[in-house]
């Protein structure tokens, strides 16, 4: 029953491992170019990876050998025994990613040591050596990919459109950029370039990257011990954003994620930015190679420390520290705070303990006396009273069928967000953000491509600071802007201005509605069948927050009957509840 697989079959599992989409592809040869010392490593790119990746470096090269060998599985220079494993100070080790690579696509290697006068070329399809021979190139090594997932067809239909695999693939060539900011970088995608990051310092390569706004942003934090030296930025609170886009981990200069890390900070940042929000960081983490295990994942984006816990003590402190150090957390201050500074006593006044005056007469529950708590049940019933004495309490107008009788005139409500209604048989609860979100959804969706969409012009056109990447990723989706009312239009290197909005839209965030559009494209959603209902989503959530606000009777009314007219008026489209019902009996059950 149990038979080998063919090599070629094993050899294509072995891959999709390794190699899940063109950007794993890039990461992989990024750092194989770190890994040969490279002082100037240039990334190319077609159609998104599918047609080509190109990594070209001046790197030490390989020789006849060994650029034949590098594409055997597991054949490698970083380590050459298990204890190496507990050592690793480089990039790759496992001699993985140039056989999956060339498992799954056409390959062709140039590559040229310095003591040689002459390089090498390697041509592979599919695992096998088509052509090698003797050819004139610089010192370095050219590593092209081309027609990726070629013998694999069921794997390239699961990719992901143009602009998705674009954004990994910078988010990639980025990781590595910021790890090695004394390497020049340069990346093209379409004969376009995206990215020219000549050798600096730490926060010269992240202003270049994300733009020279962020110089007034960034808090620096840098604290040194026996164990391990952190050092990095961590982004002002009011500069917070709704997504997890700029949250980056590196440890000894390897990009990691980690929920522990990401958890030391975000506790940092308590009280100093909102729920709904996210703090943003830059966070460099340099320890002992033999304290910690980079192969615990076939990406190699999780480590395990030998001291968690004193990471992430020592993570949160420096955090916190460099939060007061630079003013941006409130301190409280013992030798000014005013409600700590208590008079003198007055020489020989007489302390007295304060006294409790009770009436022994008192009784509660005498019909003929009326006391504190009495009057005080009075005053509330007569607000309660007063809250529903606008209209007649049982005139119930709607009928909701599966909800039962509403009364739309009667709303309490909750924190702005949350509002409760009564029903013939209990109580309905509305998230009015979830309504306002659906409701919208599904207007942008029915004017999508409208070309009588009502837009409104901005008086003052917004502009939002931008990565490149994500200004990349704007320009690309113009044209799906432009068909649900939104104009867009990049703006200098590093921002973009929008134009106009769908005219009910006019009031929205416009740096939350970006972030909340490009947030859905960068990562896999399945809840969306097109990809311009990505981009309405994200109108429609920037327009929920701006309507959060304290809502009169009527607009609340107004927005059940438009809700209740969508085809799905209980959940929205990601599934999430927008109505919840208490009946009687659940009411019951609570009293009892």
């Amino acid at each position: 029953m149990i038979e080998l697989l063919p090599e070629n079959v094993a050899n294509q599992i072995a891959a999709g491992e390794v190699i899940q989409r063109p950007s794993s592809a890039v990461k992989e040869l990024l750092e194989n170019a770190v890994d040969a010392r490279s002082t100037k490593i240039q990334l190319i790119v077609k159609d998104a990876g599918k047609s080509l990746v190109q990594v070209i470096d001046n790197g030490f090269g390989m020789n006849e050998s060994d650029a034949e060998k590098c594409f055997k599985k597991h054949a490698t220079s970083k380590i050459k025994s298990a204890d190496d494993l507990f050592n690793i100070s480089s990039k790759g080790f496992r001699g993985e990613a140039l056989s999956s690579i060339a498992a799954i696509a056409h390959v062709e290697l140039k590559t040229r040591t310095p003591e040689d006068d002459t390089g090498t070329q390697v041509i592979m399809e599919g695992n096998k050596l088509i052509k090698k021979e003797t050819i004139a190139c610089p010192i370095g090594t050219s590593f092209a990919m081309k027609n990726l997932f070629f013998n694999v067809p069921a794997r390239r239909n699961f990719l992901k459109s143009d602009n998705v695999e674009t954004k990994h693939i910078i988010d990639e060539f980025q990781r590595v950029a910021m790890a090695h900011h004394d390497i020049h970088f340069t990346m093209h995608h379409n004969e376009h370039l995206l990215f020219d990051l000549p050798s600096a310092n730490r926060k010269q390569r992240i202003l270049s990257i994300f733009g020279k706004k962020y110089n007034e942003r960034l808090v620096p934090i840098e604290e040194t011990t026996s164990i391990s030296k952190i050092h990095g930025f961590v982004v002002k609170p009011e500069f917070a954003k709704r997504t997890r886009g700029e949250q980056f981990i590196f440890v000894n200069n390897r990009f990691i994620k980690n929920s522990s890390i990401n958890h030391a900070i975000t506790v940092s940042f308590k009280d100093l930015i909102s729920k709904e929000h996210f703090p943003s960081y830059f966070l460099f983490i340099e320890v002992p190679t033999n304290t910690i295990d980079v192969n615990i994942h076939p990406t190699k984006t999780e480590i395990k420390f030998e001291d968690e816990r004193a990471i992430y003590t020592m993570i949160k402190s420096c955090v916190r520290n460099s939060l007061g150090k630079y003013n941006v957390a409130p301190t409280l201050d013992f030798e000014t705070e005013s409600s700590f500074n208590l008079p003198p006593i007055e020489q020989g006044r007489t302390i007295t303990p304060p006294s409790i005056k009770v009436n022994p007469n008192y009784n509660p529950f005498h019909k003929e006396t009326k006391g504190y708590v009495e009057e005080n049940l009075d005053l509330i019933q007569q607000n309660f009273q007063k809250e529903f004495d606008h209209s007649n309490q049982n005139d119930y107008t709607e009928d909701f069928s599966s909800f039962g009788t509403v009364s739309p005139q009667h709303f309490i409500s909750y924190k702005n967000r949350y509002v409760v209604t009564t029903q013939e048989n209990g109580l309905l609860l509305i998230d009015l953000f979830r309504a306002h979100q659906q409701i919208k959804f599904e207007e942008l969706k029915a004017n999508y491509s409208n070309v009588n969409i009502i837009t409104q012009k901005l008086l003052h056109p917004l502009e939002v600071d931008l990565s490149s990447g994500d200004i990349q990723l704007c320009v690309e989706l113009k044209e799906e802007f432009l068909k649900l009312g939104v104009e867009i239009d990049q703006f200098g290197k590093d921002s973009v201005v929008i134009h106009s909005f769908p005219t009910t839209s006019t009031s929205i965030d416009a740096r939350a509605f970006i972030e909340s559009c490009l947030e859905s494209f960068k990562h896999e959603n399945t809840h969306f069948e097109h990809p311009y209902e990505k981009i309405a989503w994200g109108i429609a959530e920037s327009y929920a927050y701006s309507r959060l606000n304290k809502l009169k009777n009527e607009e609340i009314n107004h927005l059940m009957e438009s809700l209740y007219s969508l085809a799905s008026p209980k959940f929205n489209v990601k599934g999430l509840p927008i109505l919840s019902e208490i009946d009687e009996n659940e009411i019951s059950k609570m009293f009892k």
